[in-house]
């Protein structure tokens, strides 16, 4: 049975709070560096979907340059530097979500937060990924990541929903060192970060 929100909050603030703690000058670090080599700001905000499809901003560390089409700055894949590459595959660009956690936003396991636009491309069953709050890493990150396609990634969601307890985040957070560590699944083939989901075929 899921576990209840209550306990999975305390879960995430006795973890998250000591982690923000202990990141923090790794963090300071990592501010600095994407300062000199990207510029200001050095967070990105991006509003996203939370429990619920509520909006709230989502912090990471900027890792592309910003939109110019003068100087041929348009697509992500032009936009991103070899610098901001290497913050994605070590995941040091997630590291501000701490603060989301902290606040409430977001949790430590859940589905990843997604784009609002996503939201009513969704099937009835694919929402349900919504019925939680979205995570800093998940069934689907585990399983893969970005190179999961669409329809499995958001049956993992939905999975995660019906069956997240206290044990299993555990397990999910200790099986998301691997992959992080070896790079795995950071972009789907052939994109810097995953193509966009244009609807289920169950939604259409």
């Amino acid at each position: 049975m899921p576990t209840s929100a209550v306990a999975k909050r305390a879960f995430d603030l006795a973890l998250a709070v000591p982690a923000l703690i202990l990141t923090a000058p790794l963090q300071a670090v990592v501010a600095v560096a994407v300062r000199r080599r990207l510029g200001s700001p050095v967070l990105f905000r991006q509003t996203r979907p939370g429990l619920h499809g509520r909006p709230f901003q989502m912090l990471k560390f900027r890792s592309m340059l910003d939109e110019d089409p003068a100087l041929g700055l348009v697509t992500d894949a032009e936009r991103l530097t070899p610098f901001g590459a290497k913050l994605r595959a070590t995941s040091l660009d997630e590291l501000p979500a701490l603060w989301n956690i902290v606040r409430g936003d977001m949790s430590l396991v859940g589905p990843r937060p997604l784009l609002m636009r996503y939201l009513d491309r969704y099937s009835p069953e694919q929402a349900r990924r919504h019925h939680v709050k979205p995570g800093l890493t998940g069934l689907a990150q585990v399983s893969g990541r970005n190179a999961v396609e669409w329809e499995e990634r958001l049956r993992l969601d939905v999975h995660y929903v019906d069956n997240h307890s206290i044990a299993g985040d555990l397990q999910l957070i200790w099986r998301t060192i691997r992959p992080v560590v070896a790079r795995d699944g950071v972009a789907e083939a052939g994109s810097v970060s995953m193509s966009e989901f244009m609807g289920s075929e169950v939604a259409r």
